[in-house]
């Protein structure tokens, strides 16, 4: 539960100013989407699902831990100090967000795992996705170069994961795991828009 408010509260002050950069001020919606998902880990499924579910969750836990990686390295890394923050606080969310949808499915006897990458499911569009090439390259990217590097590539990252949304809200059985992906979406678009911000600032 600590880590949850901390979470909110690191990326409650990114907002979208007028001006075009990021400013300390009023919570914007992904903070808000942050807040409200604030006990996501003690969600329980049910046990009403289709294979859309299934693959939506298991696509999400790949993804996951893509970002994980990612935003590691850029807590790490990152010289602007606002990109650092926000690296931390969607670090936090999605280890809880992890650790809810794996717990959904063991409950259904599924693997957490993926045979293969989101990008090459065929029954899923092959939908596009970050490469394990792209991640590591972000641990050797010049110093200067790197914030516009993770930027760029987390852009993508977090688009590809509104784009599994839309197939599970339209497709999925479970109730919860819709509910899910209308979150993702949501706390996505927002993390999506203070990147912008960040790139423009």
């Amino acid at each position: 539960m600590k880590r949850r408010l901390i979470a909110a509260a690191l990326v409650a002050p990114f907002v979208l100013g007028a001006c075009g950069t990021a400013r300390v001020a009023d919570p914007d919606p992904a903070g808000q989407a942050t807040v409200a998902a604030e006990a996501v880990a003690e969600i329980k499924a049910g046990d009403d699902f289709n294979d859309t579910d299934v693959m939506f969750l298991q696509m999400m836990v790949f993804h996951q831990k893509q970002g994980l990686q990612m935003t590691t390295t850029a807590v790490k890394r990152a010289r602007n100090p606002e990109l650092k923050v926000l690296a931390q606080a969607i670090q936090a969310t999605e280890k809880d967000e992890l650790a809810m949808v794996e717990s959904w499915l063991k409950g259904w006897g599924k693997k957490t795992d993926v045979d293969q990458a989101p990008s090459l499911h065929a029954d899923h569009g092959g939908l596009p996705g970050t490469g394990a090439a792209e991640i590591k390259a972000l641990t050797t990217v010049k110093a200067a170069s790197f914030d516009t590097a993770f930027l760029n590539l987390f852009l993508a990252h977090q688009h590809q994961a509104m784009e599994m949304s839309k197939i599970e809200k339209t497709g999925g059985k479970n109730e919860e795991a819709k509910k899910f992906a209308v979150r993702v979406q949501q706390s996505r678009q927002g993390e999506i828009q203070q990147m912008l911000k960040l790139m423009n600032g």
